[in-house]
């Protein structure tokens, strides 16, 4: 199985937080530019997919993407 990478567009990023509250882990909002999430941990272990599926879903900018 091929690893998760994930990115965040900052072209799109609006800084909604909903991906830092589904999955900490993962996500934290820029503490200099709010209006940017930073990806923390870009491949995450595969227990947590499920998370990062419902962080994708929710971001409502559409800025999180998925490969693998």
């Amino acid at each position: 199985m091929v690893a998760m990478k994930i990115y965040v567009d900052p072209e799109r990023c609006r800084g909604h937080a909903q991906c830092e509250d589904v999955l900490p882990e993962v996500f934290r909002m820029n503490d200099a530019h709010r209006a940017l999430v930073d990806v923390i941990n870009d491949s995450p272990p595969e227990d947590l997919r499920k998370k990062v599926e419902l962080a994708v879903r929710l971001c409502p900018e559409a800025a999180i993407h998925v490969e693998g």
